[in-house]
């Protein structure tokens, strides 16, 4: 990699969010703005829980910590979940200048080159950030997980907490599963061990009714560069584990909570949507492909079951089959919805009343939907109007899908860096994509896309190829197979 290190990532990962329209820095406004900025005062009112044995499950390099996690058994049978999310808008005020980049750009972006974070880190990494330490203000959210995995909505406060443990998802799930030792930090703090255990309960029953009410089982892949001294030294994939389904779970149980505290609060607020997939029938010949028949009309259950099928007879290739699937449904968008409304509903989530609040550090809409349930608390009157948040969501589901394409192509970017000096090598690979824009694929090792120039005519989605690299253009995020 020594003869390409003139080709600088970071640059290019920076021109391409000022492509897509964001704020790749922040203004001297908010730097100003920020320096200024010190912990927020604690109310007389707001209950200490800073004692209860609170964690945190999250990557490794992670410090914008968004939310912590307790448990606890209640007399019937049900486990209470507590989610304590950072209190952002404490020291973010709305229409202030830090406020006004958070939603410009509407989300962090995480490029694996750069992160290029929604809120400045003196913030997002200290204090609004519930890594360990001195007790922080959050809200929490409370629900229920009955023996069936069915919910029952609680509470929702202010409250101080403390995170005791902050611990890594491959460690955690590694030991959860089953194939790792329990993680030092585990094993030292009193309790935590149990905790955790009880954690991966109740996400099992979580997730076992969710998928029995037809959720779909996803698992795409998503290469990302690993960055050393500024050379892409590696592409990795993360891997699915019992302590990234734990915390998917519990933020999906605390998003529904929340939906169900503003419509008792009469609030009005974005939800979170996927509705009937863009293209059925193409999901329908996808399916055929693979011998199962589906029914003519959008049926997740239906779905759910071919994919569980699909994952246990083919784990290698299912994450391709995913990943077409996933094209196929379409994407995910914010609407508002006003007191009373029935909900859109989420077709890949298997539930009706979603929306995003759990991550207010890395998503402007989280803060939205913060600010909505702080007001309610409160008993003020709703701070964004219809019109506002109209906006809002229409805005932010762009801002949404163009990060996604910053990562994307930055990505590639990398990728075409990493394989530059094995031009004329060849590769086995699976075919990810072909139509009339072009034909696609992704290699076995390592897992990089790229476009079938030449001979691409008769493949088709799934079918394993040979290829050769032919050409690569990192500036363009170009990487070009043949045929072979």
């Amino acid at each position: 990699m020594h003869e390409h290190a003139s080709i600088d990532l970071e640059a290019i990962a920076r021109g391409a969010m000022v492509d897509y329209g964001f704020y790749p820095e922040f203004s001297r406004a908010v730097e100003r703005e920020v320096g200024t900025i010190e912990a927020p005062t604690v109310p007389a009112d707001v209950p200490d829980l800073s004692s209860l044995l609170w964690s945190s499950i999250d990557n490794v390099d992670s410090m914008d910590l968004d939310q912590i996690e307790h448990c606890e058994r209640t007399r019937r049978g049900g486990i209470l979940v507590r989610v304590a999310i950072a209190d952002v808008d404490a020291v973010v005020p709305r229409a202030s200048a830090t406020d006004r980049h958070a939603a410009h750009n509407g989300t962090a972006v995480y490029t694996g080159v750069e992160t290029f974070s929604m809120l400045p880190e003196r913030l997002s990494h200290g204090i609004t950030s519930l890594l360990p330490g001195p007790p922080r203000l959050a809200v929490v959210v409370e629900y229920t997980v009955q023996r069936d995995g069915s919910t029952r909505p609680g509470r929702m406060y202010r409250a101080l907490v403390a995170n005791k443990a902050k611990l890594i998802y491959e460690e955690v799930g590694d030991w959860l599963d089953g194939v790792g030792d329990m993680p030092e930090i585990v094993a030292d703090l009193p309790g935590l061990k149990e905790q955790l255990l009880l954690q991966n309960e109740a996400a099992g029953r979580l997730r076992r009714y969710r998928f029995e009410h037809g959720a779909l089982d996803l698992e795409t892949i998503e290469a990302r560069p690993v960055m050393e001294e500024g050379r892409v030294t590696d592409l990795v994939v993360p891997r699915q584990n019992a302590a990234r389904r734990l915390i998917e779970e519990f933020m999906i149980g605390a998003n529904r909570a929340t939906v169900a505290f503003l419509e008792r609060a009469g609030v009005p607020m974005i939800q979170r949507v996927v509705l009937t997939p863009k293209d059925w029938h193409g999901i329908m010949a996808t399916a055929a492909e693979y011998g199962w028949r589906l029914p003519k009309r959008p049926n997740s259950k239906a779905l759910s079951k071919f994919l569980s099928r699909q994952k246990k007879a083919d784990p290698e290739g299912f994450p391709d089959l995913s990943l077409t699937i996933v094209k196929l449904i379409g994407h995910g968008i914010y609407l508002p919805l006003a007191p009373g409304e029935p909900p859109y509903g989420h077709f890949g989530l298997a539930v009706a009343d979603y929306t995003h609040g759990t991550a207010p550090n890395r998503r402007y809409v989280d803060l939205v939907i913060q600010r909505q349930v702080k007001t309610a608390l409160r008993g003020e009157a709703c701070p964004y109007s219809r019109d506002d948040l109209e906006y809002l969501a229409a805005w932010l589901t762009d801002r949404e899908r163009a990060s996604e394409k910053v990562e994307r192509f930055v990505r590639k970017a990398a990728a075409a860096v990493l394989l530059q000096g094995r031009i004329g090598e060849t590769f086995d690979a699976i075919v990810t994509g072909a139509s009339e824009k072009g034909t696609y694929a992704r290699l076995v090792s390592p897992p990089v896309e790229g476009r079938v120039m030449e001979g691409e005519h008769g493949l088709y989605v799934g079918k394993t190829v040979r290829v050769r690299l032919i050409r690569t253009d990192p500036y363009l995020g170009h990487i070009d197979f043949a045929r072979v």
